[in-house]
């Protein structure tokens, strides 16, 4: 207002009597106190509360107000010095001077009034609670008029402390309702899975056989059309010259083939398909439709009905090989079959090539094989078949279970890594050798093998086909309802 009296007023100094606050229960002197705390604190233009203690207003001054100075208001009297005077002091002002009135007064209070029981524990109050009953004893004080602003002094004072804002956690903490990307979900396709070979796989069988025979005769092609371009090569035509693709075998070997050998290769040829068959059968079967068990047996040990027929013909295919092996020693015709010179080696080489550019080697099976023929009738004989046996006794029942250092020796999973790709140099082998025999002169080549003679006729391309009959028949009639009253007189046979 323009014309009132100067703050604070002059009956300020006259306390009242100390009453008890019918709403708090506090002495009514704590709440005069209170009051006239909260009047000053409005009569003050803006008066920063004091920072929190730790926080970087509390450790530097207010900015434009020199430290320990103090706010001074309106004059007592028109044309008067502002109170207070200039010359009270530097001691704390602003709310420093109403907190310790506030806290003096209570305590003179408190001192004289009577004891009282302990009160009941109230709810801690925030800032905004404490600060309510000030904001509403204020509101019923008269109007005081409005103080002389310093310029700038507000402006640059410490910002008021604030009470914390407490954030809710409760939406933070929630489970959230979303689903959570599965990690078992597919993932895309890999750039593989796009490739010509996995598309192959989803073809039908006969597709697959089709498509992998005329991806050999293209590979075949290019090898022939390859080759033929080196023999235009001198180098390549010298070599050819100097290694026909045989060497003499020692004057001690007779020419042609016995009688036993057309039947030992009959034998040989029916076991190693039979075997094949039921190999890969013991191999993918999954479950059995017969079982066997072995008599003589101290375990009862029983093994599908497929592994028992593929272990009997292995041991009638040893038996046969055994025979065969005595009569080469016996009568001399090992050095057909065994090299007996470094010469085979560059030989073989020769005639390789002479395979590969489809003119075939000049040779006379009649009186000796040529050098690759010689190198792969030895592996066959003296390194697969061995190799297969071994492996084959090793995974099979009459392996001693109980030899430790044996079996540490001679793991079952070397065996089962050798066996099964000894069996695909067989079926490769097979492959080639009939696709040979028959491109290189069937009936001549039959009739050696065959027949025990020289001469070009169909009696070897009988015997052939007759044995290829009693293969078929075979492969056909080797089910479990044929192969179950054979097995049962050498064990007991169970189904499932």
């Amino acid at each position: 207002m323009a014309r009132g009296e100067p703050w604070p007023p002059a009956d300020d100094d006259a306390l009242p009597a100390p009453t008890i606050d019918a709403m708090t229960g506090a002495p009514a002197a704590t709440t005069a106190a209170t009051t006239a705390a909260a009047a000053a604190a409005t009569a003050a233009p803006v008066t920063a509360l004091p920072p929190a203690e730790g926080s970087p207003a509390a450790a530097r001054p207010a900015v434009g107000t020199p430290s320990g100075s103090h706010r001074r208001g309106l004059p007592r009297v028109a044309g008067a010095e502002p109170w207070p005077p200039a010359s009270a002091g530097t001691g704390p002002t602003g709310p420093a001077v109403a907190a310790s009135a506030v806290a003096a007064a209570a305590g003179s209070e408190a001192a004289s009034a009577p004891a009282k029981p302990a009160p009941v524990p109230e709810r801690p109050t925030t800032p905004e609670r404490t600060a309510a009953p000030e904001r509403d004893a204020a509101r019923e004080r008269p109007a005081a008029p409005a103080p002389t602003r310093a310029p700038n002094a507000a402006r640059t004072a410490a910002p008021r402390a604030r009470s914390p804002i407490i954030i809710s956690t409760r939406a933070a903490s929630a489970p959230s309702t979303s689903p959570a990307p599965s990690t078992s979900a597919a993932a895309p396709t890999p750039a593989g899975a796009t490739t010509g070979i996995a598309r192959l796989r989803h073809l039908p069988r006969p597709t697959q056989v089709v498509l992998g025979s005329l991806a050999l005769l293209l590979v075949a092609a290019v090898a022939v059309l390859a080759v033929r371009g080196l023999t235009t090569y001198r180098v390549v035509q010298d070599f050819l010259q100097t290694y026909p693709g045989e060497y003499p075998l020692p004057d001690t070997v007779e020419s042609g083939f016995p009688a036993w050998i057309g039947w030992q290769h009959f034998l040989n040829a029916f076991f190693i398909v039979l075997i094949i068959r039921s190999g890969w059968q013991v191999r993918t079967e999954k479950r059995p439709s017969a079982f066997w068990t072995a008599r003589w047996a101290k375990t009862k040990r029983r093994i599908s009905l497929n592994l028992w027929f593929h272990q009997a013909l292995d041991v009638l295919w040893l038996l046969n090989g055994v025979v065969f092996v005595v009569l080469i020693f016996a009568t001399g015709h090992w050095l057909r079959l065994v090299p007996s010179s470094w010469a085979v080696f560059p030989n073989a080489v020769s005639a390789l090539i002479h395979y590969l550019t489809l003119e075939w080697p000049t040779d006379n099976g009649w009186v000796t094989y040529n050098s690759l023929q010689q190198l792969m009738y030895f592996i066959v004989v003296f390194v697969a078949a061995p190799l297969a046996a071994l492996t084959g006794v090793r995974m099979s029942g009459i392996w001693p279970k109980r030899t430790t250092r044996l079996n540490a020796a001679y793991p079952i999973e070397v065996a089962r890594a050798i066996h099964f790709p000894v069996m695909l140099f067989f079926v490769g082998f097979i492959i080639v050798h009939v696709a040979l025999v028959f491109a290189t002169g069937a009936l001549r080549n039959l009739n050696h093998m065959y027949g025990s003679s020289d001469e070009v006729n169909w009696i070897g391309f009988g015997i052939f086909f007759a044995s290829l009959v009693v293969m078929v028949a075979t492969w056909i009639a080797a089910r479990p309802l044929v192969i179950a009253p054979i097995a049962s007189l050498f064990g007991k046979v169970t189904a499932r």
